[in-house]
């Protein structure tokens, strides 16, 4: 059999010569992934910065100190609430080329108060895949959002089998704790039961509560045991609470619990005796619509004083807005009227 060799035109550009430009050895190939990756580090060194100095010491409770000249956060402070090397931060707001575990951007996460786009945006620029996004949908769709505003004053939410508290009305927001003032990331009621004190001290029969969370995570959790987000979350609460890891070595496992009467105490209205009701909104331990319903004429009267407290909350900033635009307006109003 003869062999003819054939003009290095006839090879495949793309596969069989790497010298060829779009090869993937092909030098013009690394070079701009290279241009791409220093590119990458610049805009995450830039959005970092741009968080941190968004952020008052107040806000996470330290000091300001009398010479502080850093707008928001210093560096070594920002390093310190996400318990990472001071130097190894500053090499990423310097845009070095260094890998950041997932870990690391999970923490930060959470000291800089991203908001989910503002974490999907982090994590997308580090070129890494979000542990807590999980294969459940988080999406409220609108005829949900009007159910849970409906059923006011009962307070009422949207949960996923992982306790992530995806919508929520305006009764269940100071139910327990102010929703609204936590980040995102601590929206869950494992994480609140275990490590949020006002939330606790809501809880009246909290001993069992918790016994029974921790035994339907666990069993919840035997449908997800790979997933990220899943692993995530117990890695948290196991790193943060004594008390969920003693409940979680017992093994306990409890799929379903019915219709009861749970107590909580609030801090503006007292004791409340309420019904609680699961109604799925998807397969079986997938997202569902929980509600308290008052199991008392004091009850329900308590739950209308804690709405009209949500309201009056409402419209207070937009009071004070209106009388600082006041002022101005009526000012401006004299000046364009002719003398």
């Amino acid at each position: 059999m003869t062999l003819t060799a054939q003009p290095s035109s006839a090879v495949p550009a793309a596969a069989g010569n790497p010298a060829a430009p779009g090869a993937p050895g092909a030098p013009g190939t690394a070079e701009a992934a290279r241009g791409a990756d220093t590119v990458r580090r610049g805009e995450l060194a830039a959005f970092l910065r741009s968080r941190r100095e968004r952020i008052t010491p107040e806000q996470v409770g330290l000091p300001r100190g009398r010479r502080r000249r850093t707008p928001g956060l210093r560096r070594e402070e920002v390093a310190h609430l996400s318990a990472v090397g001071v130097t190894w931060y500053t090499w990423l707001e310097q845009a070095r080329d260094i890998h950041v575990s997932v870990q690391v951007l999970d923490a930060l996460a959470r000291a800089l108060q991203l908001d989910p786009s503002e974490r999907s945006h982090l994590f997308a620029l580090a070129g890494a895949t979000d542990p807590a996004v999980g294969s459940e949908c988080t999406g409220v769709p609108p005829s949900v959002r009007l159910m849970l505003e409906q059923l006011e004053p009962y307070p009422a939410c949207v949960q996923n089998s992982r306790y992530d508290i995806l919508a929520y009305n305006r009764t269940y927001g100071r139910l327990l704790c102010d929703l609204d003032s936590l980040p995102f990331q601590d929206r869950n009621c494992m994480w609140l039961a275990f490590n949020s004190p006002e939330w606790q001290a809501a809880m009246v029969d909290r001993d069992e509560g918790i016994r029974l969370m921790a035994a339907k995570f666990r069993a919840s959790m035997a449908e997800h045991i790979a997933e990220p987000a899943w692993k995530a979350m117990l890695k948290r609460l196991r790193q943060s609470s004594a008390e969920f890891r003693e409940l979680w070595e017992r093994h306990e496992v409890v799929r379903t619990v019915g219709s009861r009467t749970k107590r909580f105490r609030n801090a503006d209205v007292g004791l409340l005796h309420l019904e609680h009701t699961d109604l799925w909104l998807g397969p079986r331990h997938g997202p569902r619509l929980v509600t308290y319903i008052p199991a008392d004429a004091e009850t329900g009267e308590r739950l209308a004083r804690l709405l009209s407290l949500a309201l009056e909350d409402e419209v207070a900033p937009r009071a004070a807005a209106d009388g600082e635009r006041a002022p101005h307006a009526e000012a401006t109003a004299r000046a364009e009227t002719p003398a």
